[in-house]
């Protein structure tokens, strides 16, 4: 990688060959796009998404020598609304990088839309398909999948509770949703585990008291909460006001991070487990860095939307430096097969699919009184890989 003194000695040469020693003109910004919905249902996210962005191009401009700035764009959470965003983009500031797409629907559409357009699209998204069967040469994503996310929770949990084989599920009905359900439809089968019941419902839903009803008529073991964000904290708090804490295991397949265990408190968290794509008490030392960072410039500790924002921005900074060039295939070409020290130890990008190989981890909420600081709300209990090959999930590299 490039780094600011290679960078200032590689100035000075070319300055001295023109005749101004050490004096080279000015290089426009490169703009890195930052596509999230920072209005509506997810709007937490993508404020914390625009904060990581920000930190990263800050860092490699200082450290690549060359000046790097984000480009803030509501999605709305909206597929329609994040296409034209990535449209204004490319033509009105010639965006080239983009990092963002909170929900799946809108990363979807907005891959295809960028690697049209010849850019890169880097997301955190987790439908299977975005690496599978709808995989592109210009899209990239870092989190997970969903397959992975109910491996590395509902398989170890199982484990932890042998005796647990009736499970309710409640599901947003969009591809995320129906992605969690598919993976967890296949370990209860593979396991000898009951599915005793669904719920679906849409993504603007914030009232789960039926769902919560309906899950206790079923008299599940454990219920597996699928959705996320703000709904997946409104299920959470409903379900434990109809005193289900008591009655059966609780397990949020996919938290939003350190932002959501903040907003619950720990008192409701106490006992709940979580799926989690990044935890800031991650001994790497890629994480271990970020923590310092984020202290120092927002004086908080790093949540997932922040971190997952801040390591795209990064890689996609130091592909471009390294391509020397923002156009998408180049910066594609940078990217695929590069192994680097990432926020959860060792990451690779596997070249095939544009899928980040790293590892998802399983958390258990603790209670207030066990907590060693304001931000210690949870334990990992397990952490792995779990990744469909790319056979496997569909993808064809056209």
């Amino acid at each position: 990688m490039l780094n600011r003194r290679s960078f200032l000695s590689q100035s000075a040469l070319v300055g001295a060959s023109l005749g101004w020693p050490g004096l080279v003109a000015a290089a426009p910004a490169t703009v890195i796009g930052v596509p999230v919905p920072v209005s509506g249902a997810f709007a937490a996210n993508g404020k914390f998404a625009v904060m990581g962005a920000a930190l990263a191009a800050e860092e490699a401009s200082a450290a690549l020598g060359q000046p790097f700035k984000t480009l803030d764009l509501d999605t709305e959470g909206k597929p329609a609304t994040g296409i034209r965003k990535i449209q204004d983009a490319v033509s009105q500031s010639g965006a080239k990088l983009f990092a963002g797409g909170v929900l799946s629907s809108e990363a979807l559409a907005m891959g295809k839309e960028a690697t049209k357009d010849g850019a890169v699209f880097f997301t955190t998204a987790g439908a299977d398909e975005i690496t599978g069967k709808d995989c592109n040469k210009g899209t990239f994503r870092w989190s997970v999948s969903t397959y992975g996310a109910i491996e590395q929770t509902v398989r170890p949990l199982l484990a932890r509770l042998p005796k647990a084989k009736r499970w309710y599920t409640i599901t947003p009905q969009y591809v995320f949703g129906e992605g969690l359900l598919s993976a967890a439809k296949n370990v209860f089968k593979d396991k000898g585990v009951e599915h005793v019941g669904n719920s679906y419902h849409s993504l603007s839903e914030t009232e789960f008291s039926g769902y919560i009803t309906n899950a206790i008529a079923a008299n599940p073991d454990v219920l597996l909460l699928l959705n996320f964000g703000s709904q997946s904290s409104a299920a959470l708090r409903q379900a434990i006001s109809f005193g289900l804490k008591s009655r059966m295991t609780i397990v949020v397949a996919w938290a939003s991070g350190l932002e959501q265990f903040q907003a619950l408190g720990a008192d409701l968290c106490d006992g709940v487990y979580f799926g989690a794509q990044y935890w800031h008490t991650v001994d790497a030392p890629g994480n271990l860095a970020l923590v310092k960072a984020v202290k120092a410039k927002y004086n908080m500790a790093p949540n997932y939307s922040l971190a997952g924002s801040y390591i795209m921005t990064k890689l996609l900074a130091e592909a471009a430096a390294k391509a020397k060039t923002s156009d998408g295939p180049a910066v594609a070409k940078a990217l695929e097969g590069l192994r680097y020290q990432g926020l959860t130890g060792e990451e690779e990008i596997r070249a095939a699919d544009h899928q980040v190989i790293k590892d998802y981890y399983l958390l258990k909420g603790k209670a207030k009184s066990a907590m060693g600081d304001a931000n210690d709300f949870a334990d990992i209990v397990s952490r792995g890989k779990s990744f469909l090959s790319p056979e496997a999930a569909g993808c064809k590299m056209g």
